[in-house]
């Protein structure tokens, strides 16, 4: 996308600029990315609530102007303590107690408000944990899975701030990336619900452990669980029920933890070979 252009630099919180590139640029569809994560938000929760909710409602108000195509995700941080946790179905109680999760259900609500009263082409998708080798950890509880990787590959040791057996959905960014565009492509008329889980793993820290070591052996990892983390883990599904998706619109997930694993080595060791970085 980048690469391809054109590339425009916006700031969600200001309206007329970003009402400025929707015009200029004849956009239809609008993907609306920006969010402070789970642990990040809960340590500023005011810088959270603006950029996660006003920002939310100037994209939710542009969208409806314009006529465009919003999707908007959401997380496995939009269920909270009282929700079902194997698995979450698509409708239950939610009662997320971190701000980010607050945000995201208030986003699911309002887009489908929005989508009901007026006709707007709201779509959302649950994300569970997205794991990524381009996206470096950036403040959320399900970080480690991402940063175990680059420890591994890097110094052999990674410390974890969860429990070995916390269980918590998971799923590769290229997974997460096709069900978006599968699902931006679907016909609303396949749609019942306008949000979805989308599943695709749940593992814990020492079941990941366990799967590296069979490309590392030599890879140590400790257990030092931060609190604000482990709590917000604690109070979240271990697996998504996403049945739904799968009638619907024919969801279904190309990496399970095998194949996760032998590409994130893969990518990270050619990642740090370029860049003339030691590999253990």
């Amino acid at each position: 996308m980048f690469a391809a252009g054109p590339f425009v630099y916006a700031d969600v919180l200001d309206y007329k600029h970003l009402r400025e590139v929707i015009v200029n640029n004849r956009i239809t569809w609008l993907v609306h990315y920006s969010a402070l994560l789970s642990a990040v938000g809960e340590a500023n929760v005011a810088l959270a609530r603006k950029l996660n909710i006003t920002g939310l409602h100037n994209v939710l108000d542009l969208a409806l102007e314009s006529s465009l195509r919003l999707f908007v995700p959401s997380t496995i941080g939009a269920f909270g303590p009282s929700s079902p946790r194997d698995p979450a179905p698509d409708l239950c109680a939610q009662r997320p107690r971190t701000i980010y999760g607050v945000s995201k259900v208030h986003g699911e609500l309002m887009g489908e408000y929005l989508h009901h009263k007026y006709g707007l082409d709201f779509r959302c998708l649950r994300y569970p944990g997205v794991i990524s080798v381009n996206s470096p950890p950036g403040g959320g509880t399900t970080d480690y899975a991402v940063q175990i990787f680059h420890d591994a590959l890097s110094t052999g040791y990674h410390e974890c701030y969860l429990h070995p057996d916390t269980r918590l959905p998971m799923m590769h960014v290229s997974d997460c990336h096709r069900a978006t565009v599968e699902f931006m492509q679907a016909p609303g008329c396949q749609l019942s619900l306008r949000t979805y889980n989308i599943a695709a793993m749940s593992f814990t820290p020492e079941e990941l452990a366990q799967e590296i070591r069979k490309h590392l052996p030599q890879l140590k990892v400790t257990y030092n669980p931060d609190s604000v983390r482990q709590t917000i883990a604690d109070s979240w599904p271990v697996r998504f029920d996403d049945s739904n998706a799968r009638r619907d619109w024919g969801w279904a997930p190309a990496f399970g933890l095998q194949e996760l694993v032998s590409d994130m080595l893969r990518c990270i060791r050619e990642k740090r070979t370029r860049e003339a970085l030691p590999v253990s």
